[in-house]
């Protein structure tokens, strides 16, 4: 199953640059990388990253990251996958750019 992070352009600047991050400064505030599924991360992006340009939205295998992924509830008592190490550059399938448009971002179509 695909798990989606969203990030600002320097955090990704920042992965590409040390091949591996702590996250956003909320990850690293909460101790872990916070990541949502597809039925959740336009919600995500509207709660968190509101009228935010320059974002990107990146793909990750939460199977390949099983061992260090826990399933935690948050809003409403929906599981959210945490990831508890930090994210590394070969830990992304694909990464894409995150548009805001027309009051919202505009996400891929193909969000498996």
């Amino acid at each position: 199953m695909l798990i989606y992070k969203i990030f600002r352009a320097d955090e990704w600047a920042a992965l590409v640059r040390d091949g591996e991050t702590s996250g956003a400064p909320i990850d690293v505030a909460d101790g872990y990388v916070h990541f949502s599924t597809a039925q959740q991360v336009q919600e995500t992006a509207a709660k968190h990253f509101s009228g935010e340009q320059g974002l990107l939205l990146l793909a990750c295998d939460s199977a390949a990251m099983a061992k260090d992924i826990t399933w935690e509830p948050s809003r409403g008592g929906a599981l959210f996958p945490h990831l508890y190490r930090k994210l590394r550059q070969s830990d992304v399938l694909w990464h894409r750019d995150l548009p805001w448009r027309d009051g919202g971002h505009v996400f891929p179509e193909d969000l498996a």
